[in-house]
């Protein structure tokens, strides 16, 4: 996770200008009761400590949701990920609570994607071996056979697809997060017109805004008068002081926000490739390597048997569900160069 700094800074205004979209994501929590100080330092639970928010277990002992084998669907898998019987997941060091981070123990990884690689894994009867490394480093291990198939929060785009399969397993969420008891609710431009926004710089939600600033201006509404922050405590420090109406991240990582501390809460969503099209994560494998339709076919038995549906639940998430598995749907549009 990235370091915090704790003296916030100077805020930046802008209305007009975007870098390229960077896919970025974190995450939330669900409800998990509210423990004594004594049982979360010893169970290792993230939440706020005034009992506002909610705590999740954050210890290396995770009790992980599981699934049976199916036979049929292992028997598809390629011969030499039978032979081995392992799957080699790679997941990236990058990724924030839910969807990856280190347990109280600095070392073993834990979160949502964690969670699915291991169902993943139960129905085609291997065993799973995580590879945490660096982002880049996700797609060189698919590149070259190193690493079967990345669970690391990746978005389908169809650039991407010129060189990687995909089997979908979540949407992939923007939301507007507002302070707690604001009322707003957040559907459209108009809803953001005139309002101070924070947003960070070079990514999709940035793009989203300074679209809807241009839509409610072209309507005769006020444009939104947009921020930008150095780190994610500086835009919360803006957001609970008042000097900013809303901020628009990932959904996962504002849903965790609200969740855990209680000051805040998501007031609307959009997804994260826009209003035509629905962005969605996937495993991702190495194009033609015959892995894809065993992970489809496996994540549909999850999805199916409910333990998928736990799992979402677990780490706060279910708002991402999907009804289906798809392989190789619809992505992110190429970007121009």
């Amino acid at each position: 996770m990235p370091a915090l700094r704790t003296a916030p800074r100077t805020a930046r205004t802008r209305r007009h200008a975007w870098a390229a979209p960077i896919l970025a994501a974190a995450f939330l929590l669900t409800a998990c009761g509210n423990p004594s100080e004594e049982e979360t330092a010893r169970t290792g639970n993230a939440g706020a400590a005034d009992g506002t928010g909610t705590r999740i277990n954050t210890s290396p002992e995770q009790n992980r949701i599981r699934t049976a084998k199916v036979d049929e669907i292992a028997a598809a898998l390629p011969k030499r990920i039978r032979d081995r019987g392992t799957l080699e997941v790679a997941n990236s060091t990058g990724s924030e609570p839910p969807l990856g981070l280190y347990a109280t123990d600095n070392k073993t990884h834990i979160g949502v994607e964690v969670d699915i690689a291991y169902l993943l894994a139960d129905v085609l009867g291997l065993k799973v071996h995580q590879n945490t490394v660096s982002w880049e480093n996700v797609f060189i291990g698919l590149d070259s056979g190193k690493y079967d198939v990345g669970v690391s929060n990746i978005t389908v785009t169809e650039e991407r697809k010129d060189k990687y399969d995909f089997a979908t397993y979540r949407k992939d969420d923007l939301a507007f997060e507002a302070r707690k008891g604001s009322g707003w609710k957040i559907n459209g431009p108009k809803d953001v017109a005139g309002r101070t926004v924070a947003v960070d710089s070079g990514t999709n939600q940035e793009k989203l805004l300074v679209e809807w600033s241009k839509e409610a201006e072209k309507a005769g509404l006020d444009p939104v008068d947009i921020k930008y922050y150095q780190d994610q405590t500086d835009t919360y420090l803006a957001l609970e002081s008042g000097r900013i109406d809303l901020y628009l991240g990932p959904n996962p990582t504002a849903a965790y926000h609200a969740a855990t501390t209680g000051k805040t809460e998501v007031v609307g969503t959009s997804s994260g490739a826009g209003a035509d099209l629905q962005g969605l994560i996937a495993a991702t494998t190495k194009k033609g390597n015959g892995l894809v339709g065993p992970l489809a076919d496996a994540l549909n038995t999850v999805i199916d048997n409910g333990t998928y549906a736990q799992v979402l639940k677990r780490w706060g998430l279910s708002a991402e569900a999907v009804t289906r598995s798809e392989i190789n749907p619809p992505g992110l549009p190429r970007t121009s160069s």
